[in-house]
């Protein structure tokens, strides 16, 4: 029996999983793709939010995948968490001064499914120091562009923006 045969013969069942997964990861990104599109263009989200979110859920789709195939091959679940342990722990203290990055990705998202303001709303940011009303410029996925009426663009964080209580001045058309 020559090397491909004993492969094959003995491989079956991670070969057809593997198959399987790379067939299903495009489908599901496909089909997770369709659903925000979706989503956006019913709540009629800016274009450049949308992406991003699908960049930021396909991606996951995408490591989700590489963990399925390297377990489907036999790297014990022992060596991926402690391999997923170190990398967090070099992460966490690279990041350890920048933690907001994080919480301002996640209330990025919180405020594309929430959808609390659009562009082009006139918001109050209730705020007993230092109270602010301006309109909506952008969305983005660190923070929001704010433009005061006296023309002065203010970059407010996503994370504080979730903090505070907002009014809703005046709708955009």
């Amino acid at each position: 029996m020559g090397f491909f045969e004993r492969f094959f013969g003995e491989h079956q069942i991670q070969l057809i999983t593997t198959l399987g997964v790379i067939i299903l990861t495009p489908l599901i990104k496909f089909i997770i793709r369709k659903i925000i599109l979706k989503y956006g263009n019913r709540t009629q989200m800016a274009e450049l939010r949308t992406r991003l979110i699908m960049k930021y859920l396909t991606s996951l789709v995408n490591i989700l995948a590489i963990i399925l195939l390297i377990t489907i091959w036999g790297v014990t679940p022992q060596w991926i968490f402690a391999s997923f342990a170190s990398v967090f722990a070099i992460v966490g203290v690279a990041l350890f001064a920048q933690w907001s990055l994080l919480s301002n990705i996640t209330a990025g998202f919180i405020i594309y499914f929430t959808v609390p303001f659009r562009i082009g709303d006139t918001i109050k940011i209730i705020d007993k120091d230092t109270p602010l009303e301006a309109v909506v410029e952008d969305i983005k996925a660190f923070h929001i562009n704010l433009k005061t009426a006296e023309g002065e663009c203010i970059a407010f964080p996503n994370n504080l923006i979730l903090q505070k209580a907002i009014s809703i001045i005046k709708k955009a058309d």
